[in-house]
């Protein structure tokens, strides 16, 4: 079924588990959150939830984003994200949290990887380097772009210099180790993008993509 919340990367770990065996896992605040808006096919053409999370200074907000959360009755939040949702989701006002995940279940993780600033085409593409040579005077230069008198033009999608990371990535069919609920706390193992601190969407991974994982 789908589902899904928001949270905040607070960073990894290692746990145990009954066998004795240690896994790196992600610990992640997760709710909770209330529901500031209901999508609906009739009115919108689809199914979904509007979640909040994160308190945010009232002053910090427009007028409109204002009269939106009080509309719903529950106080300001930083982030606002759509979930599809399935059969049961929450009425506006409710509040989702860590508890709709059980142990064993497979997610999928979007958040903003880690940005890395202006990067040449060796760290950001892979590219080979020329002779390190001092008479060289070729060392990590991104090299030829393509030919002259044709098609005088470099070609759309070329490996060049420029800001790497700071991009959406979504990571799925991760395996979320234990919950929390008492303290919002989801522990997912492997890796998710961003640094400590990020924002995290969270939702149900598909069970076809889930199929065949430890």
């Amino acid at each position: 079924m789908p589902k899904g919340i928001l949270g905040r990367k607070l960073g990894m770990t290692q746990v145990f588990d009954a066998d004795g065996r240690a896994w790196a896992v992600t610990v992640v605040e997760a709710g909770p959150c209330p529901v500031v808006a209901r999508r609906t096919v009739a009115r919108d053409g689809y199914d979904a939830v509007q979640l909040g999370f994160g308190p945010a200074r009232p002053r910090r907000l427009t007028r409109p984003l204002l009269g939106h959360f009080r509309r719903a009755g529950v106080e300001p939040h930083r982030l606002l994200r759509e979930i599809r949702w399935g059969e049961g989701a929450p009425a506006e006002g409710e509040v989702v949290t860590c508890a709709i995940f059980q142990p064993g279940e497979f997610v999928d993780v979007t958040g903003r990887s880690r940005g890395k600033g202006f990067a040449g085409v060796v760290k950001r593409h892979g590219a080979g380097r020329g002779p390190m040579s001092h008479g060289s005077k070729y060392h990590r230069r991104v090299g030829s772009l393509g030919g002259s008198s044709f098609p005088s033009r470099v070609f759309k999608g070329k490996p060049m210099p420029g800001h790497m990371g700071a991009e959406r990535v979504t990571v799925k069919n991760l395996q979320i180790f234990a919950t929390d609920p008492e303290r919002n706390l989801l522990l997912i193992r492997g890796a998710v993008p961003g640094p400590r601190g990020a924002a995290l969407l969270i939702r149900a991974a598909s069970p076809r993509h889930a199929r065949g994982k430890r």
